[in-house]
C-alpha cells in the first residue's frame, strides 16, 4: 500500500483488517507506524488502531517470528480474538492461520500468555478469562462463550457471571 505524504510517497505493509477499513484512494488516512530499521531495507508498517500497533509489537519480540508472521496473525484475527486464543490457550485457532504451525502456535501462546489476555479481562471486567475458561470446560466453543459474555456487567461477580452466560447460551 502507498501512502502520500506530503508529496512523499510511503510504501506500507498492513494486515488485512487495516487494508479493509481505509478509505477511498485519494481520501485522508490516518494510520499507526511502525518502523523496522535494518541494514539493509527500512520497513513501514501501518495499522487502523493504536491496539493493532501494539499487539504487532508483543508478537515480534516473541522469538521466530518476523514482521510477516505478525502481520499474518492480524490478518487472520482481531486483537481481541488473539487475546481470547490466549486466555483460552486455544493452539488450533492459531493453527487455521497460514505461515502458522503447532510449534509456532504453541511459542506465540506462551509468550503472549499475560500480555494480551490482560487487555481482554480488563474489557471483559477483569474476571473474563475465569469466565470463558468456566464455559469452555463444559464443553461450549470459545467462540460461544466469548459471545455469551460480552454483554455481561463489568461489576458482576464469576458465579453470577457464568449463570447468565449460561442462559445465553441457552436461549441460542
Amino acid at each position: 500500500m502507498l501512502v502520500d505524504v506530503g508529496g512523499v510517497a510511503y510504501e506500507l505493509d498492513v494486515p488485512m483488517s487495516t487494508f479493509y477499513a481505509l478509505p477511498a484512494n485519494g481520501e485522508t488516512v490516518s494510520l499507526f507506524t511502525h518502523l523496522v530499521v535494518r541494514e539493509d531495507a527500512h520497513n513501514l508498517y501501518g495499522f487502523a488502531t493504536g491496539e493493532e500497533r501494539s499487539a504487532f509489537r508483543q508478537l515480534i519480540r516473541i522469538s521466530g517470528v518476523g514482521a510477516r508472521t505478525a502481520l499474518a496473525v492480524l490478518s487472520g484475527m482481531s486483537v481481541g480474538e488473539l487475546a481470547q486464543c490466549v486466555a483460552l490457550q486455544d493452539a488450533a485457532r492459531l493453527t487455521r492461520i497460514p505461515g502458522i504451525g503447532k510449534k509456532t502456535a504453541e511459542r506465540l501462546l506462551l509468550e503472549l500468555k499475560g500480555k494480551l489476555a490482560e487487555r481482554d479481562e480488563a474489557r471483559a471486567g477483569g474476571r473474563g478469562s475465569e469466565v470463558l475458561q468456566a464455559l469452555v470446560a463444559l464443553g461450549y466453543s470459545a467462540k460461544e462463550a466469548a459471545a455469551s459474555v460480552k454483554d455481561l456487567a463489568p461489576e458482576m461477580p464469576v458465579a453470577e457471571a457464568i449463570r447468565a452466560a449460561l442462559k445465553t447460551l441457552a436461549r441460542r
